[in-house]
């Protein structure tokens, strides 16, 4: 009796080592950066949420300065820095600051253009509106 054996070949074996090897190459330098990509979307989260609290404080002082509302309280924003109150817990998160001018909005409506700096020296814009 003759019995068959079944199997790859040492060269089959190769050319999909190889394969596998190529595209290693190619997808690994596209994962190894992404820690930049991920501190830099951090540091725009939190310039979105600066901006998204001026917004909101201003709505609201606007509606209690109309009369709309009673018994609100609004947050006073006169420069960039200000903005920090406006986040949960009345401070940026740890590792992040304001950089560039501290800009003032003395006036209700009045807007600047404001930075902040996150963890890696990643840079952010936002705009924060003035409420005396």
């Amino acid at each position: 009796m003759k019995s068959q054996q079944s199997g790859f070949t040492l060269i089959e074996l190769i050319a999909v080592i190889v394969i596998l090897g190529i595209l290693a190459a190619t997808a690994l330098p596209k994962f190894v950066d992404m820690s930049g990509a991920a501190a830099q979307a951090a540091v725009d989260g939190v310039a979105g949420e600066l901006s998204s609290g001026a917004s909101m404080n201003y709505a609201n002082a606007v509606a209690i300065n109309a009369g709309v509302v009673t018994g609100a309280t609004k947050v006073t924003v006169a420069k960039c820095s200000d903005a920090a109150s406006l986040l949960q817990g009345a401070a940026l998160p740890s590792g992040y600051s304001f950089s560039g001018t501290d800009t003032a909005v003395a006036t209700l409506g009045a807007t600047a253009s404001c930075q902040i700096t996150g963890k890696n020296s990643k840079t952010s814009t936002f705009q924060v509106i003035g409420v005396p």
